[in-house]
């Protein structure tokens, strides 16, 4: 019975129920077999929330339903049904808890032939919204199985109103998030359907929860009617379902999370979007998107500025963690939160460039909303000064994009207009980290012409000082509301880590002539005049071919960018590239057939993305063309740094150093996630690493700022009974450290190695253990069968083994997945040869922060300060703090920083999981632990630990029952002494037989009463 059902999916349920879901037993799953919707709980919720509606206008609404169901639109018309707040409603939104809440369990889906059934489903009104799939910890293949077959799933036509009823998943196999990995293969995550594949979600909650408020008191007639109903009744009283029962599991947790009513009613009406793509054949493909979880807490903490009365402040979102798709969303939430006030919200998205404000737009237009382009100063004044927000025909949401470098610098935006009380300005600021003010001052001039407007700033990196000399940033933007670092990001798989490629460029003799020849034609020349020649462009371009060429042997789907030095280079390298290519005018339909063909043996493809090259349409079409796989290398100045998207963009030529905030976002212009890419390349001609070093400065002097100073908080088949006495024995000294007889606590400690060796010597010992029983049963001598639980030990051997698949198959998919080139050949015959030097992870300040932060807070955790080994790392700590600045950010020093933190964090966490493996031994009586180490670590004490361990369980139960009765006694120091030395005989001596001399014994009662002084005495 130790399966998924009884210790993920009925806990479950029950925490569910707890959540106030009313439970339907399997045999009450009366419903509409082609949608899932129960009929008669529908019926009744939606007569109870329409209040007046007919019978017959009921049931027509139920067709209405079924029949958008059957759209070929991933859900998009029902969906717009659902969370209709005006005329019919099938949710009640303004009082969620007036709708019907129920869960059930194996509920078949099934059209024609095909089926599947959901371990829980999740009804709303009657209709299954949200499903979720539950695995047992360390299964095989984590939840990437899962998450394949619903994909499968969803592909299937017949399944189209299963695909579109569907809102919400949630994936788990009950165990903690591994972070930094290419597939979640384990954890609890979320999702909303799709057709193309679910992606998975991370959800790490950020409020403190108050449980006691939130869940409602457990029913023990309801858990015995909901296993009765499972046929599970014999797991009620194990330890193991007990443990699960708990409200922090991984997948209770993210039950609460996200299927609170309060939550869920969110999600459900702000929290998701549909979004239009065109493909590369130009159709239009419809997405399904659903909000992450910074950007859901990032929402909150602006509602919760607003209720406080501040209008103004900065959302830090880390670059790839969708700032855009947090606008939006917002234009949602605010809309309905002034909606309430009986206010009307109008929205601005205020950019610095005409790049950004053509990407804004075909973003928020991909997700439905109707946008508005404002270029002037005498624009954004008509339409500043009409009341409406709505200017359009159609009645969508909408939103004005105010490109403010148009605005004339010559006057203030405006000084003052008559105000509408009953309209609320809302203005997000893109980029807000750059200075808006080179010349003039647009910005400050725009918002001061709404001075109650609400004001929300949004940057990837933080306010650096020196972008900010004409004004105060934060006076102008507030403080910060959210904040979401790059660290986690990579953490949360929303972004990837960076590999800096050094590349040497090497002058030979012939070089000098070269200079010569060019000075004569046209005299005194600039670096810049150079590196835009063709002697220089044209080896350049060599190496960058061949290195894009060789780095798409393992995926021809990649792409590259090349950041030039100038326009002139750009326009330079592009020419040739044709020179080797030919003229880059050519059919992308004809494109994608030869490439469908004969894959990368086709010609590489490029496009010159310059704004004084090309029309904005025809810029446009070759950005989409780069986007969707048809060009492969894009040859830029300016252009496309900051904002571009392209999750395929995994090699950035870097030619010239960005300066400041703008590095940070051009080099994140490859951090996207793509297939199993674990990182984006950066290859580094100019020599970032001083410019990256300033700006990683400033990065670690905001978190510092923000977050505190981290430095501050610092054997043979016939064996005698002897021998097979002796092999169990043995077997419970190596098993001694876990919890053997509950298989979940065993599962959550095995979580915690990720040693192979050590997993594989516990297996080895169960797999012992195993044999042991065959042989016992062999002999016939049942008697012996009772030294040891070997049922249960058959279980945890599955465990561990288990546990050693799961760090195989991670460890297979990152090797499966390592891009890194470490091959490069230097160019011959040529006048500048180009040559990689160097491959290195670029590390931002972040990280070294929270390596700083996860060692001290290791440190600190410790509960055995005496430890000689806990002793050695905190010295070793001691001497690095005095001899090594250790908030150096100097990339070298960084990385040997972390390195060096990251080796203790290793160790100290090892050190803490086994003292905590031997706490829970003593009831996590840590006074207990401190003395088993000292007695297992004296060589006076000839004995098996278990013998050590079974005589201080003893002493314990003594002690402190004699503790309980009177404490007092504990400061009468003679007649305690006296009382546990003849404990202590008692429990060594004669019941564990030690041979035992004065002194030892003394010893052993000396570390006893001296642990119980000193919690006397500082209780």
């Amino acid at each position: 019975m130790f399966n998924e059902d009884s210790r993920v999916k009925i806990p479950a349920i029950l925490h569910l129920c707890r959540l106030g879901y009313i439970y339907i037993p399997k045999s009450k799953q009366e419903r509409l077999e082609e949608n899932n919707i129960f009929t008669e709980i529908f019926k009744r919720s939606v007569s109870k929330i329409n209040n007046g509606i007919s019978k017959d206008d009921i049931d027509r609404l139920l067709i209405d339903v079924s029949l958008k169901l059957k759209d070929d639109d991933l859900g998009r018309e029902f969906f717009r049904s659902l969370i209709n707040t005006s005329g019919l409603r099938l949710i009640d939104f303004e009082n969620f808890s007036n709708n019907e809440f129920h869960v059930t369990t194996e509920l078949t889906y099934r059209k024609g032939d095909e089926e599947f059934r959901p371990d829980i489903t999740i009804l709303i009104n009657g209709m299954p919204l949200v499903f979720i799939e539950v695995k047992k910890p360390n299964n095989r293949e984590g939840v990437i199985a899962e998450r394949n077959r619903i994909n499968k799933r969803f592909a299937l036509k017949d399944f189209r109103a299963f695909t579109n009823i569907t809102q919400l998943m949630l994936f788990s196999n009950n165990m903690e998030y591994e972070d930094g990995v290419v597939e979640p293969v384990m954890g609890a995550y979320y999702a909303t359907p799709s057709k193309d594949g679910v992606m998975f979600n991370y959800f790490r909650e950020e409020e403190l929860l108050n449980y006691t408020r939130l869940l409602k008191s457990e029913s023990e007639e309801l858990e015995n009617f909901i296993l009765k109903d499972n046929n599970i009744v014999a797991i009620k009283y194990t330890d193991e379902f007990k443990i699960n029962k708990n409200y922090e599991t991984p997948t209770n947790r993210i039950i609460t999370s996200l299927l609170l009513r309060e939550r869920l009613a969110f999600f459900l009406q702000f929290g998701i979007t549909y979004v239009e793509r065109t493909n590369r054949e130009g159709k239009i493909i419809i997405e399904k998107h659903i909000m992450r979880y910074p950007q859901f807490f990032a929402s909150k903490a602006i509602a919760q500025k607003l209720d406080e009365g501040i209008k103004k402040g900065i959302i830090w979102h880390t670059q790839g963690s969708g700032k855009t798709a947090l606008a939006f969303y917002n234009v949602k939430y605010l809309t309905d939160y002034y909606q309430k006030k009986n206010t009307i919200a109008k929205f601005y998205f205020i950019v610095d460039r005409i790049d950004l404000a053509i990407q804004s737009q075909t973003e928020f237009r991909s997700r439905g909303l109707s946008v508005k382009m404002v270029n002037s100063r005498t624009e954004f004044i008509q339409d500043i000064k009409k009341a409406s927000a709505i200017l359009n025909s159609s009645g969508e949401q909408e939103i004005t994009i105010v490109n403010i470098q148009k605005f004339s610098d010559d006057s203030t935006v405006l000084e003052s207009f008559d105000y509408d009380l009953n309209i609320q300005r809302i203005y997000f600021i893109d980029e807000a980290h750059r200075s808006y003010n080179p010349k003039g001052n647009y910005l400050i001039n725009l918002l001061r012409s709404d001075k109650d407007a609400v004001k929300i700033a949004l940057t990837g990196t933080p306010l650096l000082k020196e972008v900010a000399k004409d004004y105060d940033s934060k006076a102008l933007f507030g403080e910060y509301i959210h904040k979401y670092y790059y660290n986690r990001s990579i953490a949360d798989g929303y972004t990837l880590r960076l590999i800096r490629e050094g590349i040497a460029t090497t002058y030979k003799m012939q070089m000098q002539d070269v200079m010569e020849q060019i000075k004569i034609l046209k005299g005194e020349i600039s670096k810049s005049e150079i590196f835009a020649h063709p002697k220089f462009a044209e080896p350049m371009l060599e190496y960058i071919l061949n290195d894009l060429k060789d780095f798409r042997k393992k995926d021809d789907a990649i792409g590259g960018m090349v950041v030039c030095d100038t326009s002139e280079q750009a326009k330079e390298l592009f020419h040739q590239f044709e020179k080797i290519y030919g003229k880059q005018e050519f059919d992308y339909a004809v494109v994608r057939e030869e490439r469908a063909k004969y894959g990368n043996k086709t010609p590489l493809k490029a496009s010159l993305i310059l704004h004084d090259v090309n029309s904005k349409d025809i810029r446009k079409q070759e950005i989409e063309a780069f986007k969707n796989g048809d060009i492969d290398l894009l040859f830029v100045y300016n252009m496309l740094l900051t904002g571009f998207d392209a999750p395929r963009l995994k090699k950035l030529y870097l030619a010239r150093v960005v300066k400041n905030h703008n590095l940070l976002q051009t080099l994140t212009r490859v951090n996207r996630p793509y297939k199993k890419h674990r990182f984006g390349f950066v290859v580094d001609f100019a020599d970032i690493t001083k410019e990256f070093k300033e700006t990683n400065e400033n990065y670690f002097q905001e978190l510092q700022q923000e977050l505190g100073d981290e430095m501050q908080n610092y054997s043979n088949l016939f064996k005698s009974r002897e021998e097979i006495e002796h092999d169990v024995l043995e077997i419970k000294e190596k098993l001694f450290q876990y919890d053997i007889k509950n298989a979940e606590n065993f599962r959550l400690q095995m979580d915690e190695i990720k040693d192979k060796k050590h997993l594989t010597e516990l297996i080895k010992a169960l797999q012992n253990a195993r044999e042991l029983k065959n042989i016992i049963r062999l002999q016939g001598d049942d008697e012996l069968l009772d030294l040891l639980d070997f049922y249960k030990l058959n279980q945890l051997l599955k465990e561990v083994q288990r546990r050693l698949d799961t760090l195989n198959l991670i460890e297979s998919i990152n090797d499966e997945t390592d891009n890194t080139n470490l091959i490069n050949t230097a160019l011959e015959d040529i006048f500048f040869q180009f040559t990689k030097i160097s491959e290195e992870e670029m590390i931002l300040a972040d990280q070294l922060r929270n390596q700083l932060r996860q060692t001290r807070e290791e440190l600190q955790r410790n509960i055995d300060p005496a430890d000689p080994e806990f002793v050695t790392l905190r010295e070793e700590l001691e001497r690095i703090f005095k001899n090594k600045n250790l908030d150096e950010v100097n990339q070298e020093d960084m990385r040997d920083n972390i390195h060096i933190l990251s080796r203790i964090y290793s160790e100290v966490k090892e050190l803490n999981r086994r003292n905590a493996l031997l706490r829970a031994k003593y009831e996590n009586d840590e006074k207990y632990t401190r003395i088993h180490k000292r007695l297992v670590d004296n060589p006076a004490l000839n004995a098996k630990e278990i013998q050590i361990y079974e005589a201080l369980l003893g002493t314990k139960t003594v002690i402190d029952d004699i503790c309980l009765r009177n404490i007092e006694l504990v400061k009468n120091e003679t007649y305690f002494n006296q009382e546990v030395m003849s404990i202590v005989i008692q429990q060594f001596i004669d019941s564990q037989r030690m041979n035992l001399d004065f002194d030892t014994t003394k010893n052993i009662n000396d570390l006893i009463v001296k642990e119980y002084k000193q919690q006397y005495t500082h209780s």
